[in-house]
């Protein structure tokens, strides 16, 4: 089969398209013939070397996947080979075959295309596990979304929209906040203005109150993080997703102290690992949602595994809009 290999961490450059052997499952493993790999953020790390968990190399990247159930381990009783399905593993997913814990492999309706289930991938349980489980979101209130036209961003405004909040999402350019409305967002504010830090406050207390917001869910980090600080609402939380931007912020606790306000980390791979239960939960909810018109991701572009280095250069220099696909085994035209 083929499959995009790390030999080296380092630029994109370093990533490889080689002949390798098609892997096995083994007990409780799924073997996943991939048509569409979804393109997140964390993989370009993983490609530099950066990221928090690294595999012994030789390896292939890539976080979440759709396909085919090829064959089934022993002790299987998720699926069967034929089945459709989308799935999650740390890595592994760019690639013609990959092979899955069987807890995170999810049966998927046979209504949701494969390029749609890898789009939605880490993202919308991403969202639905920072609003849900770490927000602990109630009826009537106000979501604020950072990098609100990314992935995560896009997934984020949908899936609060499902659940019925107020969405203010904050975007860099005039593209971007179209995207967001198009999606669902009822107020977008822009950050690329002249005085970061008071020009996103007077754009969200302009269009909800000076009581601020809720929730905040940040995958940005650096001066955005800085600036939506300041118009949480009394007993808001703050839900930091990742830091794309680049700087980790920094918080002087007496901010967190005076508000009220919790500050909530959300790393989704460690449910994925540690309640595959839950994970179980919410990717049926999502699929119901999707099937409902509720959520449907927004694909920029879909690219054939020999295109790999544009799918992941699009991302690496930020012009991605929504989510890109690699597709291993489907033609694309």
């Amino acid at each position: 089969m083929q499959a995009l290999i790390v030999k080296t961490h380092g630029p994109l450059e370093n990533l490889l398209l080689e002949e390798v052997p098609t892997p096995q499952p083994g007990p409780g493993e799924v073997l996943i013939d991939v048509y569409a790999a979804s393109v997140n953020f964390p993989d370009l790390l993983v490609i530099a070397g950066t990221y928090q968990i690294l595999p012994a190399r030789p390896f292939s990247p890539g976080k979440d996947l759709a396909g085919i159930v090829s064959a089934v381990g022993a002790g299987v009783t998720c699926c069967k080979p034929g089945d459709r399905v989308a799935a999650q593993h740390e890595y592994g997913a760019y690639a013609q075959a990959c092979v899955v814990p069987e807890q995170n492999c999810y049966p998927l309706p046979p209504e949701i295309s494969f390029i749609d289930a890898a789009a939605m991938g880490i993202a919308y349980p991403t969202a639905h596990f920072a609003l849900v489980e770490r927000a602990q979101y109630q009826a009537g209130e106000t979501v604020l979304i950072n990098g609100a036209a990314g992935g995560v961003g896009i997934a984020t405004i949908q899936v609060a929209k499902a659940l019925g909040a107020t969405v203010v999402a904050s975007v860099s350019s005039a593209a971007k906040a179209a995207l967001a409305k198009d999606n669902g967002a009822d107020h977008v504010i822009r950050t690329d203005v002249p005085n970061l830090r008071d020009d996103f406050r007077d754009q969200v207390i302009k269009a909800v109150g000076k009581r601020g917001v809720d929730i905040i869910v940040d995958p940005v980090g650096g001066a955005v993080f800085d600036a939506s600080l300041r118009v949480i609402a009394w007993s808001g939380r703050l839900i930091v997703v990742g830091f794309a931007e680049g700087r980790i912020p920094e918080i002087k606790a007496g901010h967190l102290l005076v508000k009220n306000i919790s500050l909530i980390g959300l790393q989704y791979s460690a449910y994925r690992d540690r309640q595959a239960h839950k994970v179980q939960a919410v990717q049926a909810q999502l699929f119901d949602w999707h099937r409902a018109g509720k959520i449907k991701p927004h694909v920029m572009a879909a690219y054939p595994l020999a295109q790999y280095q544009e799918a992941l250069r699009v991302v690496r220099d930020r012009e991605v809009v929504g989510k890109v696909v690699i597709c291993p085994r489907l033609e694309i035209h």
